[in-house]
């Protein structure tokens, strides 16, 4: 029986054309892992070097991807920022939550950013830098794993417990930095803070010296959304009144922005709690 089977699946790897190679390839760079080098995406993907590094070249000349070249790793290319006017004029959540972000960047003077689930991960869809000379930085497009961060966590938190019990199945969390929360008690413990006081804070679990606050935003079903947050330096944190302030303005936000997104009244205070600072 094994004899016949391990054939018919060559012959169906080898079906797939060239196109969707080239599909599968970029689509690896959209992992928490940024760059790769030919016979790393060979051995993840299972096609042969040579053909990988065609497709690469391809790729390259269309500045899809770029590469470096000393260490000879390759990265995804700068061509996607000329999708993202784009993708944020017909994206509606950024385009309503743009308003909201605004503000909190205007009354806390902090960098703000907007954050959506991304298969098994946490990408940043929309951002407004700090204007101070001291500021975090959150570019669009940078990704983790739900399990690390403020804005990430938020976004698991809120999600479904089907959501949540696959997620857990397909990921080992793995720490990023020594605050990284990976113990499976510990975490799920966590996940249930943030749902009873409806906000998620960090400190340190991605990068160190970098704070986070990040609230729900949900649609009008009552569903996740989105997270809205506030990337912090650490030192700002430690001042109780000022952090204080931005997590209330972040939360007043983001119930406002899930209220323009379609959530009732009735389901605004089903799904939001008393929150506690």
């Amino acid at each position: 029986m094994s004899d016949k089977t391990a054939p018919a699946k060559t012959a169906g790897s080898s079906k797939r054309n060239a196109i969707e190679k080239a599909m599968e390839i970029l689509l690896k760079f959209q992992d928490v892992k940024a760059s790769w080098g030919i016979r790393e995406l060979s051995t993840e993907l299972g096609f042969s070097p040579a053909t990988v590094q065609r497709i690469l070249s391809v790729l390259k000349s269309y500045g899809f991807v770029r590469q470096d070249e000393q260490t000879r790793q390759y990265f995804v290319g700068n061509i996607f920022y000329r999708f993202l006017e784009n993708l944020n004029h017909t994206n509606n959540l950024t385009g309503i939550g743009r308003q909201f972000m605004e503000a909190v960047a205007q009354k806390t003077c902090e960098t703000v950013y907007l954050n959506v689930i991304q298969g098994n991960l946490r990408i940043c869809i929309d951002t407004i830098e700090s204007a101070k000379a001291l500021k975090a930085g959150m570019p669009i497009g940078n990704q983790s794993p739900l399990y690390a961060g403020a804005s990430a966590k938020c976004l698991l938190a809120f999600s479904s417990a089907a959501f949540q019990k696959e997620y857990f199945a397909a990921v080992a969390p793995r720490p990023l930095t020594e605050a990284t929360i990976v113990d499976p008690d510990a975490l799920a413990a966590e996940l249930a803070k943030i749902q009873a006081r409806g906000y998620a804070v960090s400190l340190g679990e991605r990068t160190p010296g970098l704070g986070s606050v990040s609230a729900p935003v949900f649609d009008y079903r009552g569903n996740i959304l989105a997270s809205l947050s506030l990337a912090v330096p650490e030192i700002r944190t430690r001042d109780k009144a000022h952090f204080s302030r931005c997590i209330t303005i972040l939360t007043d936000a983001a119930r406002a922005f899930s209220l323009a997104m379609g959530q009732s009244v009735t389901q605004f205070h089903t799904t939001h709690h008393q929150l506690t600072v």
